[in-house]
């Protein structure tokens, strides 16, 4: 099925039966973009998201052996401040055990969360990110309708490629209940996260929500208005977004 697109387009939309099997359709659309990107530029740079829903995107991308990773550069979405590195919740360490230790991306850009100073760590991302162009940005969407860490209501205007941001209750509550932290104190209040307008400069955007508990955001970021209370909304206005349903994501679609 597709969605209008506020850019004139329209947005793909997948929906299969459970988490598994919409984590591979993502990754074959994954394996597609960075295939062709290899052969037509010689290298591909891609913006990786973390959380349980990408899951089974991760474990199905990284068995594949069409790619040539080695001619690839990762980019990190987002980090909670002062989380150390070896903290189950680290987004560093998901990264390197489910895609970095196991297909070895030739350059690997990482978030630190534990930088002494964080605007300078986003200053640092920035010179890194801004001499590149994003071939792919492989995303999710949280239940409050954030993209990376850019909870409701996000800036849609800056322009600086990572910024600091404060996580609502709702996102840190999220946290909570995927398991990764033991309670809600525990959940750190702030972190680095990529901005909705670098987001956006990806050249194709590959998102895979799978869970009936994100059902709701789903509905109400793809059938409502483009707005900041609403941050994935503004996928609508990309051009070239695919977006990775399972049934119970997609419930309350019309």
């Amino acid at each position: 099925m597709a969605l209008p697109m506020d850019s004139g387009g329209e947005m793909e939309i997948r929906i299969d039966k459970d988490k598994r099997e919409c984590g591979i359709a993502a990754a074959d659309k994954a394996e597609e973009v960075l295939e062709k990107t290899l052969a037509n530029k010689g290298r591909a740079c891609f913006v990786v998201a973390t959380g349980a829903s990408q899951f089974d995107f991760l474990a199905s991308l990284t068995s594949r052996k069409g790619i040539d990773w080695s001619r690839t550069t990762m980019f990190h979405l987002d980090e909670y401040i002062g989380l150390p590195e070896d903290h189950p919740a680290s987004f560093r360490r998901y990264l390197k055990e489910r895609l970095i230790d196991l297909v070895h991306p030739g350059q690997v850009h990482l978030v630190d969360g534990q930088a002494p100073d964080p605007r300078a760590e986003c200053g640092r991302l920035k010179g890194l990110i801004s001499r590149e162009t994003i071939d792919a940005a492989f995303i999710g969407i949280g239940e409050n309708g954030h993209l990376a860490f850019n909870d409701p209501p996000a800036d849609f205007e800056t322009t600086e490629p990572y910024i600091l941001v404060e996580l609502d209750e709702a996102c840190r509550r999220q946290q909570l209940g995927e398991g990764w932290f033991p309670s809600l104190e525990d959940v750190p209040a702030r972190a680095i996260s990529m901005s909705m307008n670098q987001i956006m400069k990806a050249e194709t955007i590959i998102c895979t929500v799978p869970d009936q508990r994100k059902a709701r955001a789903v509905k109400d970021c793809f059938e409502g208005e483009v707005s900041p209370l609403r941050p994935a909304s503004l996928l609508l206005e990309h051009g070239r977004a695919f977006l990775f349903l399972d049934e119970g994501s997609a419930s309350l679609l019309k």
